[in-house]
């Protein structure tokens, strides 16, 4: 037997060992996966002479994982996982022209979406299945080719990130709220209901920083997870929220939110399409090609 196949233990040992892990047992690990008790005994037994060591205390007619068991399902697991998250990647597409492409909610909605029909009129064979992701997760263990990433260069390890663009933040309100609300300067703000979005709970303290008004002791107020959310409830007459331009620009264009002072915020951080290096071909190139052409041009 030659190297490589010598630290390959059988799949049928690998499934047994696997079930019996997570369900404490030899009898429900056989129910699960079409085998007698008996037979998955076996099947762990196997495994053991292979490694030379038990995985399981027996204890009379029960098994209980010990040590090395639970060591060696540490390491297994999550390589059956990623073996099973490749095959149904592989399986899932028809097409060697198809993508799963990772995005933050409000871009995917407000950036992306519109421009999707620009996309499939340059390349009609491209399939891409979009999800929501909000923060930075590892590429070897999700279905995903590629994602959006708001944050600073380098910030997500082990990826290439192309640049897209800069946000520009604005303070926002419902115009019948600030007919009832008259806001006179920066400092008004001050007195009023401040949304935030969940993560970026600081961006009010800059912004008013920026406006040179004294923020000590500025009292939280509500915070919504995602932008679209916190437009929502500012245009519902909740108060002031500060939100990038280019995600509520129908709103804007519409009247249904106003700026009650044109002091845009910016910062180093950025929009990042981020996806891993070696897979920079074919059908992402394509995408990854359009995308830096409508952030560019944009």
């Amino acid at each position: 037997m030659n190297d490589v196949r010598k630290w390959l233990p059988p799949m049928s040992a690998l499934t047994a060992f696997e079930a019996a892990v997570r369900h404490g047992g030899f009898s429900r690990a056989g129910e699960e996966i079409g085998l007698t008790q008996s037979a998955v005994s076996r099947q762990i037994a196997q495994l053991e002479d292979m490694l030379q060591t038990p995985l399981f205390d027996r204890i009379g007619r029960r098994v209980r994982l010990n040590d090395a068991g639970r060591a060696y399902a540490e390491d297994l697991l999550p390589a059956l996982d990623r073996i099973r998250r490749a095959t149904a990647r592989a399986s899932a597409r028809p097409t060697q022209t198809a993508l799963r492409i990772a995005t933050l909610p409000s871009f995917g909605m407000r950036w992306l979406a519109p421009r999707l029909p620009q996309l499939t009129a340059r390349h009609p064979d491209l399939v891409i299945d979009f999800a929501a992701r909000s923060q930075p997760f590892d590429f070897g263990h999700e279905d995903f080719d590629a994602a959006v990433h708001f944050g600073v260069q380098q910030e997500w390890p082990g990826v290439a990130m192309d640049f897209l663009f800069r946000e520009e933040a604005v303070p926002v309100c419902a115009p019948h709220w600030l007919a009832a609300h008259p806001l006179h300067s920066p400092a008004d703000l001050l007195h009023v209901p401040l949304l935030s979005q969940s993560s970026r709970r600081d961006a009010w303290p800059r912004w008013l920083a920026a406006a040179a008004v004294d923020a000590a002791g500025l009292a939280p107020g509500p915070a919504f997870e995602h932008f679209l959310m916190l437009a929502q409830a500012s245009a519902a007459g909740a108060g002031v929220a500060l939100i990038p331009s280019f995600l509520i620009r129908p709103e804007l264009e519409a009247g249904t939110l106003v700026i009650p002072f044109a002091r845009p915020m910016s910062t180093e951080q950025g929009y990042y399409l981020v996806y891993p290096p070696e897979a920079l071909a074919g059908p992402l190139a394509q995408f990854r090609d359009w995308m830096l052409e409508q952030a560019h041009g944009a």
